[in-house]
């Protein structure tokens, strides 16, 4: 019956809004950090700069994409757009997913976005005040459209650079995007990695559940507190046994 509050990406906003109320509260918490954008401006989220780019369109009431022509017109449609093209964009090859969004943008004429991540500073000043840092990856990739081989790299040097510049890092991870399969999962455990979380929903039992695959309830912008609360009852775990826990996107 316990709860563990994780945070993916190490934005901004986390230090100014989210730990002041958890610090508050007396909450633990686990921030999943993406150790190559710290300190450096010129990086962006690529899904950030997608957002960006089409919020910058205001006369054409449709794009042409790989999937068709799709609406830009009102903010239900352009934001449906969004999230279709995210979407695309996460099926593709890493390599490939990241050359698609970079044309997208510059063929729009948008300027990068500011980089959303918190300084080595300030994470150093979280992490002295309570909250747990544990590796993202570098670069942010996901993990399950690179080589085996990289994404090894990514996690293991992600846990280093933590290391580096917070003193230690625990052997947690977190798919970026939810993003992995049987391959990384195996390279995890043989790089020391003991703990690390998926976006699959749902609640873990601990007597049964694959600690390198584990769940999550994602808390949006529509989650109610009622539906919160029922999303973690005792009962919600039981039904998980049901639900296949496979490799993910």
């Amino acid at each position: 019956r316990a709860v563990l509050v994780t945070f993916d990406d190490g934005y901004c906003d986390f230090a100014e809004h989210a730990w002041p109320v958890l610090r508050k509260l007396g909450l633990p918490v686990t921030l999943f950090v993406p150790t190559a954008y710290p300190d450096h401006p010129e990086r962006g989220f690529w899904w950030d700069r997608l957002y960006n780019a089409l919020r910058s369109i205001t006369t054409a009431r449709e794009i042409a994409a790989p999937l068709g022509p799709l609406p830009i017109g009102d903010g239900p449609a352009r934001h449906r757009t969004f999230k279709q093209l995210r979407n695309y964009v996460k099926s593709l090859p890493h390599n490939e997913a990241m050359a698609w969004v970079e044309q997208f943008c510059a063929a729009l004429g948008v300027e990068p976005v500011p980089n959303p991540v918190l300084g080595w500073d300030a994470l150093r000043q979280l992490a002295a005040e309570g909250v747990t840092l544990g590796a993202h990856t570098r670069t942010h990739p996901l993990v399950n459209r690179v080589s085996v081989a990289q994404a090894r790299f990514e996690a293991s040097a992600s846990r280093d650079d933590l290391t580096q510049a917070i003193g230690s890092a625990p052997p947690i991870f977190a798919y970026p995007s939810g993003g992995f399969d049987q391959a990384v999962v195996d390279g995890l455990a043989q790089d020391g990695f003991e703990l690390a979380f998926t976006t699959v929903r749902g609640l873990n039992d601990l007597r049964r559940a694959d600690p390198l695959r584990l769940r999550r309830v994602n808390v949006g912008q529509r989650a109610s507190l009622a539906l919160l609360r029922s999303q973690i009852l005792p009962s919600a775990a039981w039904l998980n046994r049901w639900q296949p826990l496979a490799s993910a996107n």
